[in-house]
């Protein structure tokens, strides 16, 4: 399985398989992949590339908490 969806599993998550009114399918996806708050880069060629750990909700490391300042008592 690869690290990065591929352009299938990219079309179905967005629901854009065509540009339309002068947009790339390519910009379309990226716009509606913004929209929907999903994080990724776009490459050189100009396709929107998503990793599959975000989709799949892969293991996340929980966030430290900071505690707060607190003075060394001795």
């Amino acid at each position: 399985m690869s690290t990065f969806l591929n352009a299938k599993e990219l079309a179905e998550l967005t629901g854009v398989r065509i540009g339309k009114d002068g947009k790339t399918r390519e910009q379309m996806q990226a716009a509606e992949l913004k929209r929907m708050k999903i994080p990724h880069f776009v490459n050189a060629r100009g396709c929107p590339v998503v990793a599959r750990a975000v989709v799949e909700g892969g293991a996340q490391q929980p966030t430290p908490q900071h505690k707060g300042w607190e003075p060394a008592l001795a």
